[in-house]
């Protein structure tokens, strides 16, 4: 505690601290949130992260302002990339956006919190274990939630196989139907390239009890990051909803993914 407050009074700049405090929020008398989430943590990570978003991968977004101002929202993104960098980029482009900024949740992969300290510093600043229960419970409570329906899928797939969609799960649009969450497709360009992968050492990855164990560059590479975030899109509750309906809503969803994935490779003049 006293730590994170030497750190918020030392580093955060007076813009960030105002932004913060401009999002909605909804902590108790503790200042955390039943996930974690903390005021203070998250100024400190946007205060980190800004000079990462801005001049490391110099992050070009677009259509973010098509994300509401509130209400329940998934944001459904490709995975790109070995860190979840794609999801520290579109959570600080929505929070720093000049009109009604949105702090949106992020559903991180069940292995992060086995990581001391790690999973604890990731609630403070807004993630949360990828459940279905928990990202139920946000929508409820009128939170945007960042989701990958790709999963270690997408994730973890070699470099040579880079911007090609894996199977998307379709848990995101259960939850989008019974939640009535509006659902925003958004493309991530240049992820894929920040730390490529050649491999998988998969008796390593048994033995450390982990997905996978990338053979990847040592480094993250600056890789220009673009962000292309799509039409909003809404689907009815149906309780007569067949399985090959459903396939076609989440299939409408990846299509669109696709498209602006498309999009943003079309506009990237340089991958650095």
């Amino acid at each position: 505690m006293k730590l994170r407050q030497y750190l918020k009074k030392r580093i955060v700049p007076e813009a960030i601290d105002r932004q913060v405090d401009r999002m909605r929020k909804v902590t108790g008398s503790l200042g955390h949130d039943p996930w974690g989430f903390q005021e203070d943590a998250a100024k400190i990570g946007m205060t980190l992260v800004r000079p990462i978003h801005d001049y490391w991968f110099r992050v070009d977004s677009r259509g973010e302002e098509r994300v509401p101002d509130e209400g329940p929202v998934l944001l459904v993104a490709n995975h790109s990339g070995q860190l979840p960098l794609d999801g520290l980029m579109i959570g600080y482009t929505l929070a720093n956006r000049a009109q009604n900024p949105r702090l949106p949740r992020a559903m991180i992969e069940r292995f992060f919190p086995t990581v001391p300290w790690l999973g604890n510093l990731l609630n403070q600043v807004g993630a949360v274990l990828g459940d279905p229960a928990n990202c139920a419970r946000m929508l409820e409570n009128g939170e945007a939630v960042i989701i990958f329906p790709e999963g270690i899928r997408g994730s973890g797939k070699p470099y040579r196989e880079r911007y090609q969609l894996k199977r998307f799960g379709s848990g995101f649009m259960r939850l989008a139907m019974e939640h009535n969450a509006t659902v925003v497709p958004v493309g991530v360009v240049g992820c894929e390239e920040t730390m490529p992968a050649f491999g998988n050492v998969r008796p390593l990855a048994r033995w450390l009890g982990v997905p996978y164990v990338p053979v990847a560059a040592p480094v993250v590479l600056p890789s220009r990051v673009l962000l292309r975030f799509g039409e909003p899109m809404h689907f009815q509750p149906d309780p007569e909803m067949t399985e090959e309906t459903m396939a076609r809503h989440v299939d409408r969803v990846r299509n669109a993914i696709s498209d602006l994935i498309d999009q943003g490779l079309s506009e990237r003049e340089r991958v650095f």
